[in-house]
């Protein structure tokens, strides 16, 4: 027969020692990984998307029209030196500059209806920046988004590239972004999903030139802009 005595010294045997959190609580408390941008790698990223012998002018290993690559234009009259300005029927973005003149790339824009014209504040600028997929980049096309939902490290194979402009309105961050792409054929199209893209190469040039504070004007798909 089990004494009371056995009883009890058999449950302090069983229960005494603490029991071990189960891997997959363990697991679920553990925070969720922040993506990073390791910046000792930013000059051999900067090497590995940038062209030997580079020229703005005149390297196109991309593929490109030549109306896309860099090139300096008569800007129209009254635009603010230091502003961007994104032609959505062209293509193009343009940088104004003191002289009256404007530095032209080319770009893609974004797909459908998720092209957002407006005139936005960079707000922030980032070298070879993380990038985390917006809820509803994940609810549209979870196939291709979800996998990234806490992020993605910077690097050359990272959507927002090389280098990105973050448009804000107010002080408040729209999530567009003005930034380099690993997939440069597709400028001169309607290829993202709300930004405006451009050749990594391209916006490392453009990069220290842009200044935070300055305005951003992304115009309506029917309408034509900064050049005369």
């Amino acid at each position: 027969m089990l004494t009371r005595r056995h009883f009890v010294m058999t449950s302090t045997a069983l229960f005494s020692t603490p029991i071990a959190s189960p891997l997959w609580a363990q697991e679920a408390s553990k925070p969720a990984r922040r993506p990073v941008s390791d910046s000792s790698k930013w000059a051999s990223y900067d090497a590995r998307v940038t062209p030997a012998n580079y020229d703005p002018a005149t390297s196109n290993p991309w593929g490109l029209h030549r109306r896309f690559l860099p090139q300096v234009v008569q800007a129209n009259a009254g635009l603010t030196p230091g502003d961007v300005h994104v032609d959505a029927v062209a293509r193009y973005l343009y940088h104004i500059r003191d002289d009256g003149t404007a530095m032209r790339y080319g770009v893609a824009i974004a797909k459908g209806d998720l092209y957002e014209p407006g005139v936005y504040t960079i707000g922030r600028k980032a070298k070879w920046p993380t990038w985390t997929p917006t809820p509803a980049m994940i609810e549209r096309e979870p196939h291709k988004y979800k996998k990234y939902e806490d992020g993605q490290d910077g690097g050359p194979s990272n959507p927002l590239g090389s280098r990105a402009l973050y448009l804000f309105a107010g002080k408040r961050d729209t999530y567009l972004r003005i930034h380099g792409s690993p997939a440069p054929r597709s400028i001169g199209s309607r290829a993202s999903s709300g930004c405006v893209r451009m050749v990594m190469a391209h916006i490392i040039g453009l990069y220290d030139q842009v200044n935070t504070g300055v305005t951003a004007h992304l115009y309506a798909t029917e309408r034509v802009t900064a050049q005369s």
